[in-house]
């Protein structure tokens, strides 16, 4: 058995999937809790330390949306992976703006799975950045206090909107940053979410850090979701 990897809390309301689960990432060195739906859930969290969450969305009773909302608002760092229905982009736009750090989408493989919790855990338990301090990701960093932009040493010229959209997306890099989500964090959240908007940005950011939509080497189109930095980003040959 490989060593503890973290302690994982499924929630699942179907009890043979929930048992599986449990097993499985119990042989590859998980330790594995259970609750078979949202209270359940919350009770199991309030009572022992978990390092992620795997949630499905669809439970009867508390969704996984609502109980996505509540573990967030108590756990506010907790991984929690959200388990969707393949080919249902409104459930991953839903799970991200309810707080999920990611999602999986049925049926999945578990090789996918538990590299995606590994990560999750290995972000938790990494030290938190300070919002002051500069992110840096392959060849590109954003330094928050002096506001500037650099691609190797090199100053990028952004605009305050650009360079507030570039820092979102590096400090979460490797994971989707929904529409809305950005959209709020770009402090337009009393504005109507218009994706035409985002889209004009992103291409002009795009622009200015010599990326392709077709070839991406920084931020990826993540379908009708949003977009994501990639986590290791370095120019090609």
């Amino acid at each position: 058995m490989e060593a503890h990897q973290g302690k994982v809390l499924i929630v699942e309301d179907d009890a043979s999937l929930r048992r599986s689960l449990r097993a499985t990432l119990g042989i590859l060195g998980f330790r594995a809790g259970e609750a078979g739906n949202g209270e359940e859930a919350l009770a199991a969290l309030r009572a022992t330390n978990y390092d992620a969450v795997l949630l499905d969305i669809n439970m009867p009773g508390l969704g996984g949306i609502d109980t996505c909302m509540r573990i967030r608002r108590i756990f506010t760092r907790l991984p929690i992976l959200m388990l969707t229905v393949r080919g249902s982009e409104e459930d991953k736009v839903k799970s991200l703006d309810a707080g999920a750090d990611d999602y999986v989408t049925k049926p999945f493989q578990i090789r996918e799975l538990t590299a995606r919790i590994r990560t999750a855990i290995r972000r938790y338990h990494a030290p938190e950045t300070p919002a002051d301090l500069p992110i840096t990701v392959g060849d590109l960093t954003v330094d928050p206090v002096r506001r500037c932009a650099e691609r190797s040493g090199n100053e990028i010229h952004l605009t305050p909107l650009e360079f507030d959209t570039l820092k979102v997306l590096m400090s979460h890099a490797g994971h989707s940053v929904s529409h809305a989500r950005l959209h709020g964090a770009l402090g337009l959240a009393g504005e109507f979410c218009n994706r035409g908007h985002l889209r004009v940005l992103i291409g002009q950011l795009r622009k200015k850090l010599g990326d392709s939509p077709a070839n991406p080497i920084y931020i990826v189109t993540d379908g009708y979701v949003g977009y994501r930095f990639r986590e290791s980003s370095a120019p090609r040959g």
